[in-house]
């Protein structure tokens, strides 16, 4: 009998020091990459292991990578604000119209580096866009590095080029800039894609080459258009959000925890793996053997001016609105120069 008692108060032992590790707070983190991506695994992986082991385990974070939750890619700022999910990492351009003052990291010839652009939008946010976002709790604004036409059987030196060419734009602002260099554009969130490349309803897409990868693009993509200087044509914005309920009804301790990886030291590290995160995805489309055009200095200007009047249109959006559009303008422009060392 003696055994006995000594194995179920060991038993009891054990499972109450299994208890006081286990998880407080379960984290359901939505994304539309696959597992393969840089998002994922440089990125949202490395985040949640942080967080799962600064808390000392006491937060769990399960990641749910290709909308396995269900749902499209423009529903994710929905779900976290409804509570679906408690964090998910999304593109506000996605729903047209719903975030007009975030555009502004979209428009033509903002984006340096991702690094650089990603801690300006960060900052800008914290000034900017805290009512535009009130109904979500912001972990953290970023960019991408700056974008690339990916094309399938044409080449692009020039805007001629272009004319009356389809090509994928993730967003408004980006689809505004491909109708003024004279394309058509197609809004389609990204996972969609390969499959729109493939049977030919776009001839081209606007991309970081680190998203052609894990997309295999590339493998689809026959050429690819470069526009160099100190802006690039465009960016997209992304947003790392947490559901504001979640995050106000967890313990003050665990809140500093969430705090401290979130804000712009965040935005500095996934700037940074995305700018790093290029090389790998160009070099994988060249052993392909695709071309590869770089615009002149020249071209750039025609570009910079044929473009011009989305960031005009913008501007015109922002006074409808009553809202200090040259203000906001010239804040994010400031931020990038900033945080570009120049």
């Amino acid at each position: 009998m003696l055994w006995k008692v000594l194995s179920t108060i060991l038993g009891l032992a054990l499972l109450a020091g299994a208890s006081a590790h286990a998880a407080e707070v379960t984290l359901k983190v939505h994304h539309f990459l696959p597992t393969k991506s840089v998002t994922h695994s440089k990125f949202i992986q490395p985040w949640a292991e942080r967080i799962e082991a600064q808390s000392q385990g006491r937060i769990e974070v399960e990641i749910y990578p290709s909308m396995q939750l269900g749902g499209k890619a423009p529903q994710l700022y929905d779900q976290v604000r409804d509570g679906v999910v408690d964090v998910a990492w999304t593109l506000p351009g996605y729903t047209p119209g719903r975030f007009p003052i975030a555009r502004v990291f979209e428009l033509p010839f903002m984006v340096s580096t991702a690094e650089a652009t990603s801690q300006a939008a960060q900052a800008f946010s914290e000034t900017w866009l805290k009512a535009e976002f009130a109904d979500i709790h912001p972990l953290m604004f970023h960019v991408h590095a700056r974008g690339s036409l990916h094309l399938k059987g044409l080449e692009v030196s020039s805007a001629a080029d272009l004319a009356g060419v389809k090509i994928r734009g993730p967003n408004k602002s980006i689809g505004d800039a491909l109708a003024a260099l004279g394309a058509t554009p197609v809004f389609m969130p990204v996972p969609q894609v390969p499959e729109a490349l493939s049977k030919g309803v776009i001839a081209g897409t606007v991309l970081p080459y680190e998203v052609t990868l894990p997309l295999r693009v590339h493998e689809l993509a026959t050429s690819h258009t470069e526009v160099p200087g100190p802006r690039g044509l465009y960016t997209a914005l992304f947003l790392l959000a947490m559901n504001k309920a979640r995050y106000e009804g967890l313990p003050d301790d665990l809140k500093a925890v969430i705090d401290a990886n979130s804000g712009l030291p965040l935005a500095k590290e996934i700037g940074r793996v995305w700018d790093e995160a290029e090389a790998p995805g160009k070099a994988a489309a060249a052993k392909r053997g695709n071309s590869f055009n770089v615009l002149s200095k020249a071209e750039v200007e025609r570009w910079k001016a044929a473009t011009a009047p989305v960031t005009a249109a913008w501007l015109a959006d922002m006074r409808r609105r009553g809202l200090p559009g040259v203000d906001m303008l010239e804040d994010a422009q400031a931020l990038v120069a900033k945080y570009s060392g120049e």
